[in-house]
């Protein structure tokens, strides 16, 4: 298989390592071949011990490939220079050069594979859905976790990838027949079927963790992913209810003060994470972003970005790092402090945090006409930058503020700048400044090879 992911070690790693080759036996979505694995299913899901370790391993190909790796290749890293984040300073194939210019082409080798990817591991994720729920011999509360884990991560990918692509497949089954064949669904469509599939999450989930580490998802998890697909969906009431509900749940989150605090993986506003490969290492977006000398190998951020920040913000000192070579200056994330491996792993690399919740709930809040919360959650993370209450006073300069505080509290973390942007209406004219933006490029393109191959996914997007 071309994609194979990286297997990591587990316990009884023979038995798992046949278990992630049936759960990916393919070499794209639309081409699966009947799988055939030295294990069966049965096997793999008839105790909870290798169904969890199969459910474990989605979580590792989720963190080692495709939109969520902290890697130069996952969305912190490509959307940033997508968007006005950061600037690159690599040049040719395999690179963020194409993302930085917006010069993407239906063949570009990262597109292909944050597709690819994607649907391989929501295959797998599928699997492990399936076989859970066909297992004769797994309790009750350990098929609910499972199913609901499994559930969670089909949700998120597919959410990720329609912001993304736009009009996708939602696939919701094994079947390599009807995949392969499987065409594009509208944006409504597929939404309601991101909604649905959170809802199951929320009621299969536990409010408890399974682990202390947070490395696995618990019912909060699905509603702060809840919370924000309202909120993109426009469905602010419902947005405003599922962030209260996660922010709610003091058991679980305590708010964090301590910048220098937020990314390590004990962190308490915490929701969701990704744990290290090993023990040692630390979230892979340390070792892509810091750089020690320049001119950077990789991307740095831009000028104009680092800018933004108001006087006397505490997130510019605590979480971006400066390199000075003679008269030259360039600025790098600092959010992760770790570019090696370390005794002990330090970081793990975060996919929700309460904070976001905060920003959630003012942007909802304040779309239903709600100025005096909305200005309340919107506070709540100024303070903690060490800056004073907004003095916005209309809804119109309420709602950038909120855009101006997502951008300085969420930078380099899986796109959010990007997709702020183009839910604000205000990609053309904040990215039309770069000498390679046209409208068109508010979507990524279908990969040529898997319009190909599945010509139900045709048409390509508009401008590729």
């Amino acid at each position: 298989m071309k994609n194979l992911i990286r297997i990591r070690k587990y316990i009884m790693r023979p038995l798992v390592l046949s278990c992630c080759l049936f759960l990916i036996s393919c070499d794209d979505f639309v081409t699966i071949d009947q799988p055939n694995s030295q294990l069966t299913t049965d096997a793999v899901f008839e105790n909870a011990t290798t169904a969890t370790a199969a459910m474990v391993d989605v979580y590792s190909q989720m963190r080692e490939n495709g939109l969520f790796t902290g890697k130069s290749f996952g969305l912190s890293c490509l959307l940033g220079t997508y968007a006005d984040e950061m600037v690159s300073y690599e040049n040719g194939a395999y690179t963020t050069a194409d993302f930085y210019n917006n010069s993407l082409l239906a063949s570009d080798a990262f597109v292909s594979l944050l597709w690819t990817s994607s649907y391989n591991q929501i295959y797998a994720a599928n699997a492990v859905f399936e076989g859970v729920g066909t297992s004769s011999s797994i309790a009750i509360s350990d098929k609910n976790q499972l199913q609901g884990e499994a559930l969670f991560a089909r949700a998120i990918t597919h959410f990720y990838l329609l912001n993304l692509f736009g009009d996708i497949p939602y696939v919701a089954t094994t079947d390599y027949v009807y995949n392969s064949t499987i065409p594009r669904m509208s944006t409504e469509v597929v939404y309601q079927k991101i909604i649905a599939d959170l809802e199951m999450v929320i009621q299969l989930l536990a409010v408890n963790y399974t682990s202390a580490d947070r490395t696995r998802p618990n019912k909060a998890t699905a509603q702060a992913l809840l919370a924000r697909v309202f909120l993109y969906h426009g469905d602010y009431a419902e947005s405003a209810n599922m962030a209260s509900a996660v922010l709610n749940d003091t058991s679980n989150y305590i708010w964090e003060d301590n910048l220098d605090a937020v990314f390590l993986k004990e962190s308490t506003s915490t929701i969701w994470q990704f744990a290290a490969g090993s023990e040692g290492a630390n979230a892979y977006e340390g070792s892509t972003f810091i750089f020690f000398s320049g001119p950077p190998q990789l991307v740095s951020l831009s000028d104009g970005f680092v800018s933004a920040f108001e006087p006397n913000d505490l997130r510019k000192s605590h979480w971006i790092k400066t390199v000075t070579e003679g008269s030259t200056v360039w600025y790098h994330p600092y959010k992760y402090k770790q570019d090696l491996a370390t005794g002990s792993s330090m970081e793990y690399s975060i996919i929700f945090r309460v904070a976001e919740q905060y920003l959630i709930r003012s942007e909802a809040r304040a779309r239903q006409g709600e100025i005096i919360g909305a200005r309340e959650d919107l506070n709540k993370i100024r303070h903690a930058a060490g800056l004073s209450d907004t003095d916005t006073t209309t809804l119109a300069t309420l709602l950038e503020a909120i855009l101006q505080e997502r951008k300085v509290e969420l930078f380099a973390e899986h796109g959010h700048r990007f997709f702020d942007l183009k839910r604000f209406g205000k990609l053309n004219d904040v990215l039309g400044l770069k000498p390679g933006w046209n409208a068109g490029d508010q979507l990524w393109p279908l990969p040529q090879a898997e319009l190909l191959v599945n010509p139900f996914l045709k048409p390509q997007n508009p401008g590729y």
